[in-house]
């Protein structure tokens, strides 16, 4: 039973990582061969950083994606508490409903709806151009506000409520007993929920389309305008980076929730 488990394990494992490492492979090879490994080259991520608009587009996407973090990060914390401190089960669960739809929510019913949205808010105000930048960060926020919430407001359950109370007896105000007791207690819910925001913005493509301008493009959004042509080696460079970068987040992530589950076990 055990060795068909670890068997079973492998194939599963070996299916879901066979792409990354052909992409891996790929990226170091020395030609644009795509069935021949001619030799070990660094040549594509030389490359790479010679690339003046790839490199704006990545530009691009950190600067969405960081600010759609902060901002998702602080909305959803907010949110988080609010909902935690809702009485009415009803009202709570319809709120969590309410959080639940963007996330279950198809894609492309989300960025064209939120496309629509801004072409008719941007006529009526009789913008000249109605998406944007901001009509990016926008729909980013909107489909990262409800991860954050998932990832704290678990963390608000789990604390004990007399916390918040003792503090304020001992003459913190509302908001000192906040940033000082509460705060520091969903910290591990508030850094998972950051860092899934960050790599659901940073990853996007089917609600940066629709509601992208002419004047901003996104990392996700040049790779589909090269993929109608032929896909330069320089992208498997760029994508190998990525995951790596995705990797160090997700451990990052890993080591934060192992680390509250050991406090929480000492506690207990």
């Amino acid at each position: 039973m055990k060795l068909s488990s670890k068997i079973y394990s492998g194939i599963v494992f070996a299916i879901l990582f066979a792409p990354i490492l052909v992409l891996l492979v790929f990226s170091f090879n020395e030609t644009k061969s795509l069935s021949v490994v001619s030799g070990f080259s660094t040549k594509w991520y030389l490359e790479l950083r010679n690339d003046a608009n790839t490199l704006e587009a990545v530009r691009n996407t950190l600067i969405l994606a960081a600010s759609a973090t902060a901002i998702s990060t602080v909305m959803g914390t907010a949110a988080a508490v609010g909902i935690n401190k809702l009485r009415s089960k009803w009202y709570r669960a319809a709120m969590n409903m309410v959080t639940d739809i963007p996330m279950t929510n198809p894609d492309i019913i989300t960025g064209i709806s939120l496309m629509l949205m801004f072409v008719f808010v941007g006529r009526l105000f009789g913008a000249s151009a109605s998406l944007n930048f901001w009509t990016m960060l926008i729909a980013h926020v909107t489909f990262c506000t409800p991860y954050v919430i998932l990832q704290v407001l678990p963390k608000l359950q789990q604390m004990d409520a007399s916390l918040r109370e003792a503090a304020m007896d001992l003459g913190c105000t509302p908001l000192r007993a906040f940033l000082k007791v509460e705060i520091p207690e969903i910290l591990p819910g508030i850094i998972t929920g950051a860092i899934m925001a960050f790599t659901l913005s940073l990853d996007d493509f089917v609600i940066s389309y629709f509601t992208s301008g002419n004047g901003f493009e996104t990392l996700p959004i040049r790779i589909y305008g090269m993929t109608k042509k032929t896909v330069n080696p320089k992208m498997y460079a760029l994508a190998t980076i990525i995951f790596f970068v995705t990797l160090t987040l997700l451990l990052i992530s890993n080591f934060v929730d192992s680390s509250d589950k050991s406090k929480q076990e000492k506690i207990d």
